[in-house]
């Protein structure tokens, strides 16, 4: 094994079989090709089936070898809705395997399809597009079964936790025709994109099983196909393909954006479709010829390997062009390296145009990676690294806010963690020019205080407030906590995130990471949208405020310039001055004050009349302001936004 290492991580060996040439099965009237990159192989035998599960093949066709590590099969016949797998020899051994290049899949994703992929398309998908770009960022994080897994969403039972329920337009709570929920939603929440879990096909639930099984999806199998127990037939390779293209379809005609969480970083287990075709080519190794386990999944792909890095960025690409997908999260960022990363946005670039296709990752990883010596990484030691345009989330801002993340005791400035006057400065600036991160812009910066990982900012706030951890009952002083968190974070420079149900104390019973809990535990529950629609209604009013204040806004290197004063007038209390100029804003500078104090702060103001945008009790205020000058008061543990014309 270490002498291979040795070869593959060698310039010899890609200068002699990096191959760009579009890999996977295609077919058309003009028949069908096979095209399967194995140059360690010494044989390569194509098995061609009816169904996409049981049964023998039905033929067995041996492919070509050509150069660069190439292996090739053409025939006249159009074998579209033919299911295939591969048999590969290496070094005497002979493996089966499916299509690492599928496009298709039949159930649990064992056996590869041939498609033709325009028979896939809802109607009008040729004329299907995004949203045009917004002038801000606000991204909101669902998980397809999550969304629409409670009864009481109104969605038919067939549909619940489907790509189908995410092109539903009118449900509403037990069908009450009242409040809307999922969909219907979220289209009048005020945010811009919604970022789908894992939608790729995965490996931890069956898709033929209990219709309940639930899992993250963060176990990759076939990263070109989506997930079968998402469609409402996964034994039919087209037909969870159709479903995924048109809930990107409703999602756009509703005015939303669609990013795909994708998870490049490593398989469900070592023993994948591309280690059965090329035995260690795409996988990190330890000194002593073990997996690498920097992803805490036992295995990592050796992104800086040619042809592995080759494969992620066509994955991409497909998906962006296939299923018109407007962004990318990369899980585990930081086990990808920086040239990959600024490939894929150039790519992105040149096809699209600057910045019509968001990137924004994680910039750690589980534990130390085997990457090639001389690797960069993107980690957040290497930030600065990266393009502008490659957005990482920010652990600085969500830690200042709520406390210290690996702790369920931890404390921060809205639960009682204090927050001095550079820390505060740092988080409006999206950290930009600040000593921890390298960041050099808000573009790179995504503001957040809760994703699907670790405990929901409900949670959190329970932890930290409530000895009896009472985490259904929504107790006053909890919610101002949070109305003072989302306050904190949608007002920094930088892309907006939060998780779906974050903005109505969504909770998941004190669990820290619910990625295999039961989908009772992981569901939205809507009617707790609807019993907390006050809070919602303060997400909602920040939000709409935000795309009003292009000081916050700005994503340039020159936008940590507006930042013109940072004051702590009390205790537990900071306040900022923000130079808010811009197209279509109603107010030349902003005063921002925040305060987790038990009682109300006198806050002296700068010279001048200020409207009141935001309070403890509104984020409508900016409607029919109020105007204050001198002084104002700053309620107990609440924000206070200041508009001057």
């Amino acid at each position: 094994m270490l002498s291979m290492k040795e070869r593959f991580d060698s310039p010899a060996f890609q200068e002699a079989y990096h191959c760009d040439v579009p890999l996977g099965a295609f077919c058309g009237a003009r028949g069908t090709v096979f095209r399967l990159w194995v140059p360690t192989a010494q044989d390569v035998i194509l098995r061609l089936y009816r169904e996409g599960t049981g049964g023998g093949p039905m033929e067995q066709i041996p492919l070509r070898p050509e150069k660069r590590g190439l292996w090739t099969y053409i025939t006249e016949k159009d074998l579209d809705g033919v299911y295939y797998d591969y048999l590969v020899t290496v070094d005497g051994e002979t493996r089966s395997t499916a299509d690492p290049y599928a496009r298709a899949c039949g159930l649990n994703g064992e056996r590869s399809m041939i498609i033709d992929l325009s028979r896939t398309d809802p109607a009008g998908w040729p004329e299907d597009h995004a949203p045009p770009l917004p002038p801000e960022t606000v991204i909101y994080e669902i998980h397809v079964k999550d969304f629409s897994w409670d009864p009481a969403s109104g969605v038919p039972e067939a549909y619940r936790g489907k790509f189908k329920a995410l092109c539903l337009e009118d449900t509403t709570l037990n069908g009450d025709g009242k409040h809307p929920t999922c969909l219907s939603y979220v289209k009048g929440l005020g945010v811009t994109h919604v970022q789908l879990m894992p939608v790729f096909d995965y490996g931890s639930v069956d898709e033929g099983g209990d219709p309940a099984a639930f899992n993250w999806g963060y176990d990759p199998v076939n990263y070109n196909v989506p997930e079968g127990s998402y469609a409402t037939d996964p034994r039919d390779g087209a037909v969870r393909i159709r479903e995924l293209k048109e809930a990107v379809q409703a999602l756009h005609s509703n005015g939303l954006r669609v990013i795909m969480d994708v998870v490049y970083n490593h398989t469900y287990r070592l023993d994948s479709w591309l280690w059965r075709t090329v035995p260690w080519y795409y996988y990190r190794q330890k000194p002593d010829g073990t997996p690498s386990d920097g992803s805490g999944c036992g295995n990592d792909l050796a992104t800086e390997r040619s042809m592995c890095a080759q494969y992620i960025l066509d994955s991409v690409l497909y998906w962006a062009e296939e299923y018109h997908i407007d962004g990318f999260r990369f899980d585990l960022m930081g086990l990808m390296d920086v040239p990959l990363m600024d490939r894929i946005r150039r790519e992105l670039d040149r096809r699209w145009g600057r910045g019509e296709k968001l990137i924004l990752g994680e910039l750690w990883s589980a534990a130390e990676t085997n990457a090639v010596p001389g690797t960069v990484l993107a980690d957040k030691g290497h930030l600065a690294n990266l393009d502008v345009q490659v957005s990482a989330f920010c652990d600085d801002t969500r830690d200042a806010v709520k406390g210290d993340l690996w702790s369920e005791d931890a404390a921060g400035f809205v639960n009682g963690g204090g927050l001095d006057a550079e820390r505060l400065a740092c988080c409006v600036k999206g950290w930009a020019g600040c000593t921890e991160g390298g960041v050099r812009a808000p573009s790179q910066t995504v503001n957040y205080l809760s994703c699907h990982d670790d405990w929901t900012l409900w949670d959190r706030l329970v932890m930290t407030g409530d000895l009896e951890r009472r985490f259904q009952l929504c107790q006053p002083e909890l919610l101002r906590q949070n109305r003072l968190a989302a306050a904190v974070n949608f007002t920094c420079q930088g892309h907006l995130f939060f998780l779906s149900g974050e903005e109505f104390a969504r909770t998941k019973g004190g669990v820290k990471n619910t990625y295999a809990s039961p989908a009772e535990v992981n569901r939205l529950d809507w009617s707790r949208a609807w019993e907390n629609r006050e809070l919602v209604e303060y997400y909602r009013g920040l939000l709409a405020l935000r795309m009003r204040l292009p000081g916050l806004r700005d994503k340039t290197p020159e936008a940590a310039k507006r930042l013109l004063a940072v004051t702590v007038p009390a205790e537990d209390c900071g306040a900022v001055l923000v130079d808010n100029r811009g197209e279509g804003s109603p107010w030349k500078r902003l005063f921002m004050a925040y305060s987790a104090a038990k009682e109300g702060v006198s806050l002296p103001l700068p010279r001048g009349d200020w409207e009141i945008l935001a309070d403890a009790r509104s984020s409508f205020a900016w409607r029919e302001p109020c105007v204050v000058r001198d002084a104002a008061v700053l309620e107990p543990v609440s924000a206070l936004i200041l508009g001057q014309r």
